[in-house]
């Protein structure tokens, strides 16, 4: 019985492997394929990489995605930590509203936080890169409070207490003491608002101006003429980008992990 358990949950894990990755392989394949069918092999070939480089519309397209993902999430991370130190800092009462404020962006739905920032920007600002960039900052601002609460709910006040005790001032207190403390929530939520932010479509889409495009846009535009290829070959790289980073960060983590427990046992 418990042999046939494990094996169900093996086989379960696997199909679930498989749903998640077999369209990201049909990507990698179709960016290899010289045919511009979806369903015939045409031979091995390198061209729409080549062709992707000399693509500018999709050259243009990724800078901006880029721009926006990193300039966003580094906004967003400060205003959303500094955001964080506050809410923790209230008392019960302001604490649930504040926080019940954060959840709101984040449960709302897409089309209406789009339309909104789409509305309230026609009245104050025009439509273009800075409508998107305050559309991206201001989604991205919750996910990186959320991050970093649990950092703050676990962080020993007593040594910040100390050190003030000791004659640290506050803000050298903060840099020195409660920074490196809650950097791995920091961090998370810089992450998180890095992929949201290049992932978003709808906000994006009703915030963004005449001659702004970020990928998702440009393949929105194109899907009615259909996709070509060398996208295919852009989101490879992209998934190998991620790859890669995500394979170095395990790595980092488990010498960090190997050497806690070396000092730890030392002890």
């Amino acid at each position: 019985m418990v042999r046939l358990k494990n094996a169900f949950m093996k086989c379960y894990l696997a199909l679930i492997l498989v749903f998640l990755y077999a369209p990201i392989l049909v990507l990698v394949v179709l960016s290899f394929n010289d045919s511009r069918s979806r369903v015939t092999w045409g031979g091995f070939t390198l061209r729409w990489y080549g062709g992707l480089f000399s693509n500018r519309q999709i050259l243009e397209a990724l800078e901006t995605t880029l721009v926006l993902g990193f300039g966003s999430a580094a906004a967003a991370t400060v205003i959303g930590t500094l955001g964080a130190v506050g809410i923790q800092a209230m008392r019960r009462r302001g604490y649930r509203v504040a926080m019940s404020v954060t959840n709101i962006p984040i449960l709302n739905a897409d089309i209406v936080t789009g339309i909104a920032l789409m509305l309230w920007f026609v009245r104050f600002i025009p439509l273009g890169f800075g409508s998107v960039m305050i559309a991206h900052i201001t989604f991205n601002i919750p996910y990186v409070i959320l991050s970093v609460m649990p950092k703050l709910k676990s962080l020993n006040l007593s040594i910040y207490e100390a050190a003030r005790d000791l004659g640290a001032g506050s803000v050298y207190a903060f840099f020195h003491i409660v920074l490196p403390q809650i950097g791995g929530g920091i961090l998370a939520g810089f992450f998180m608002a890095l992929t949201m932010s290049m992932d978003d479509f709808v906000i994006t889409y009703f915030t963004k101006g005449a001659g702004v495009n970020t990928l998702s846009t440009m393949i929105y535009g194109e899907i009615r003429k259909g996709i070509k290829p060398e996208m295919y070959a852009l989101s490879t790289m992209l998934f190998a980008v991620i790859f890669v980073i995500l394979l170095a960060f395990n790595a980092l983590s488990g010498k960090g992990k190997s050497a806690d427990d070396v000092i730890e046992r030392s002890r």
